[in-house]
């Protein structure tokens, strides 16, 4: 309704009648003329005390109200595909860090171990260090 009294509707071709009213609204007309006459009453009177009918939408406003619909829902899929791509892509990131993380971690066992087994043999660059 306020769309209509406005000038601004979205579903509708602006005039301000029940029968807009009603496609603006996504209902039948005789669900406003038999049902909700308190709406179609209320309408009528904010309609009355406007004074003055607010102007069409004009079909180029329409069509690039049309465009733009159909351009936010393509940016939207588009922003929805992108969010996928991204979890697609932290989760190989996530995978390959911990493949990577898992031959460190291995390699650094097998130097331990490969140090663990020269402590046999005297470190001379200590001894040389204790003594200077």
């Amino acid at each position: 309704m306020v769309r209509l009294l406005i000038g601004a509707p979205l579903h509708s071709d602006g005039k301000l009648t029940i029968v807009s009213l009603a496609v603006e609204a996504g209902l039948r007309r005789n669900k406003l003329t038999h049902k909700h006459t308190g709406l179609k009453d209320l309408f009528y009177a904010l309609t009355k005390a406007r004074g003055h009918i607010p102007e069409p939408v004009s079909e180029a406003a329409r069509s690039r109200s049309r465009k733009q619909q159909e351009d936010l829902a393509r940016v939207c899929t588009e922003r929805d595909d992108l969010r996928s791509q991204a979890q697609l892509l932290a989760r190989i990131v996530h995978h390959v860090l911990e493949i990577e993380n898992h031959r460190l971690k291995a390699t650094n066992a097998a130097l331990e171990e490969q140090l663990a087994d020269r402590t046999g043999i005297p470190d001379l660059a200590s001894r040389r260090r204790e003594h200077s």
